[in-house]
């Protein structure tokens, strides 16, 4: 299911400036890997996934390809796209926004990775591929809201997909594999169970939200919705400028993100943060790296600096710092101050 263009304005919602960031750094570099958000219900996190759609940048694909590929990548298009390429079949190409691809709580293993078309064979007495969301979500934004209520070997299929960027099928003596690139983001409420440690290290970022504590900042969220619901095509209109000035914002640093610089000193600033918060593995050094230089090219910066691991570190830690039982979870900011400030 991909998401309406009515929905509310991301430049419209109040505070919540963590979770736009992670959001955002996503869209600028989507090998970042993806967000989970932790919050409450009524804490605005569908609403600012579903609002992604109003500021996502134009891609080109090849026109009429299921699975809208990337003609600037030949070695990542799908078999149908790779078989005309070598009939020499000119490919004409296409562009369009990226979208927002929601998955259904219900949706079958079937449903995700794709099937045999059974109408095509009754029809034709050929075998063909059925996509699926997988296929839907190839070079889009995967939401999945309530995602500690998938079942675990859903939430595998999802993450190994989105860490391979392929989608490898086999049903009914059918084998198909197409590209599945696509920036994955994820939305819990906390009290209604938690994801296994292991599917949590999986996520690129993590930000945990609660609701405002400011008598202003709640008034100004009442009374936006209010607008919004009165008259959405107003509301939006209104706060265009806004939401075309940020979408330009992202296009510019998704050009700028290849000439960002990152210096030994950085990346070691960064293996030191790491090790100072007893990180296993190497995943959350490299995620850090990256999703600093993505905020340098969004903040318009040439090279990543202690500031942009001040605004990042946060967001690659928190779900990953081992807690005892029953301690919340978050991360020491003054701790990682004065971590950052070693280097």
């Amino acid at each position: 299911m991909i998401s309406k263009k009515r929905s509310f304005p991301f430049t419209a919602i109040v505070d919540q400036d963590d979770m736009k960031r992670a959001l955002i750094l996503n869209i600028v570099d989507p090998g970042v890997g993806g967000v989970l958000i932790r919050g409450e219900k009524g804490t605005a996190k569908s609403t600012a996934v579903r609002s992604l759609a109003h500021v996502l940048p134009e891609i080109e694909y090849v026109k009429g390809c299921r699975f809208r590929c990337d003609p600037s990548h030949p070695e990542l298009l799908c078999s149908e796209c790779m078989s005309a390429r070598e009939e020499g079949i000119r490919q004409e190409t296409d562009s369009g926004p990226i979208r927002v691809v929601e998955l259904p709580l219900s949706a079958t293993e079937d449903r995700i990775a794709g099937t045999l078309d059974l109408e095509h064979v009754l029809q034709t007495g050929k075998k063909r591929f059925e996509p699926g969301v997988l296929a839907q979500a190839n070079r889009n934004i995967l939401y999945v809201d309530e995602v500690n209520l998938l079942e675990d070997h859903i939430v595998d299929l999802l993450l190994d997909s989105a860490a391979m960027g392929v989608n490898y099928v086999e049903r009914e003596g059918v084998s198909f594999s197409h590209p599945s690139k696509f920036i994955l983001i994820g939305s819990m409420n906390p009290e209604e169970g938690e994801l296994r440690p292991q599917l949590l290290d999986r996520f690129g970022l993590c930000v945990d939200i609660v609701g405002d504590r400011y008598v202003s900042s709640r008034a100004e969220v009442v009374m936006r919705r209010l607008e919004y619901d009165s008259d959405p095509d107003a509301f939006i209109e209104k706060f265009r400028p806004e939401t075309e000035a940020l979408r330009e914002k992202i296009s510019i640093a998704r050009d700028r993100l290849k000439d960002v610089r990152v210096s030994q000193n950085m990346v070691e600033a960064a293996s030191n943060i790491a090790i100072y918060f007893k990180m296993e593995g190497h995943r959350a050094d490299i995620t850090m790296v990256r999703a600093a230089r993505a905020n340098a090219a969004f903040e318009g910066k040439d090279s990543i600096d202690r500031d942009d691991f001040r605004t990042v570190a946060p967001m690659v830690l928190t779900h990953r710092v081992k807690k005892k039982p029953f301690e919340k979870s978050g991360l020491d900011r003054e701790e990682l101050n004065e971590c950052i400030k070693t280097y």
